[in-house]
């Protein structure tokens, strides 16, 4: 039985849009979304145990790590599925907290699909897609396997076939807590729904974020750094912020805006991604095979 995976891959993801359609009796936001892989990515690297201990084996500053969702993505695969095995689990950062870049929740999602695989749990995509979502509203997303229309809480999904874009983000330098956002009253909670076919047909004509302008009354810096990166195409917050974006058709175009940034923010480029890197990793034994599903 294999005992170890190194460098599991957590992507980012993008929203290229994100609108707020209503609002839940039990007061979750309903959203649209367009979910975009980059490659961009944390990196796990996870080790079984036979004596049933998950253990974080780094430090990371900030996070205690019986709170962090890599050990509760462990601990809830491993009661769901009444394994006896443990892990050492650890956890290579490079995508910014706080961030809108779904860091944390892919973290949980390549946990649940590096122990799936380890300690042969069998659970089907759907299955785990229905665990994932106990630790967050977006883990069942990196779950799907592929960039995806969203709606619900963004556990609906459907598959979306998006632009090769490069994207150049920044870092406004500031963490976005998600609470503050939904809980402004400034916020817009109706706006008209979209139908996939809308977005597929024209996507630029709903390409925006109904949560930046409240982020950015609240986080000037966040406007900052979308008013100076608007210069070079169409900007945006991604997910709650604090991250923002802006596509361009090809790396050069990505690598002539990176030059200029100002050296006040953290910057970099990535390449949308098709499906989840996990895939390659995984090899024969991915649930997205078992799930009869081509991703190219």
């Amino acid at each position: 039985m294999m005992r170890t995976l190194k460098q599991c891959p957590a992507p980012a993801k993008l929203n290229l849009f994100l609108h707020v359609t209503g609002r839940r009796p039990d007061g979750y936001h309903l959203l649209q979304t367009a979910f975009q892989l980059i490659d961009r990515c944390d990196y796990l690297d996870v080790e079984v145990r036979d004596d049933g201990i998950v253990h974080r084996s780094n430090d990371l500053p900030g996070v205690p790590a019986d709170s962090d969702l890599i050990v509760r993505a462990a601990k809830l695969l491993q009661t769901h599925s009444g394994c006896g095995l443990g892990a050492n689990l650890t956890l290579h950062k490079q995508l910014p907290m706080g961030g809108g870049l779904g860091g944390g929740s892919s973290d949980a999602a390549t946990t649940l699909l590096a122990l799936n695989h380890l300690w042969n749990t069998g659970l089907t995509r759907a299955e785990l897609m229905k665990l994932g979502l106990q630790l967050g509203a977006d883990v069942p997303f990196f779950l799907f396997g592929e960039n995806a229309f969203a709606e619900g809480v963004g556990e609906e999904l459907q598959a979306l076939r998006t632009a090769e874009d490069w994207f150049v983000v920044l870092e406004p330098g500031v963490q976005v807590p998600t609470p503050a956002i939904f809980s402004a009253k400034e916020l817009t909670r109706d706006t008209n729904p979209v139908r996939i076919a809308d977005f597929s047909s024209d996507a630029k004509i709903h390409w925006k974020n109904d949560l930046q302008t409240v982020a950015c009354a609240l986080f000037p810096q966040v406007d900052e750094a979308i008013k100076w990166l608007s210069q070079y195409g169409h900007a945006k917050m991604t997910g709650s912020g604090a991250c923002v974006f802006c596509a361009f058709a090809d790396e050069t175009a990505a690598d002539t805006v990176l030059k200029q940034v100002p050296d006040r923010w953290t910057s970099w480029k990535a390449k949308a991604l098709s499906r989840h890197p996990m895939a390659q990793k995984l090899g024969s034994k991915n649930i997205w095979l078992e799930a009869g599903l081509t991703l190219k």
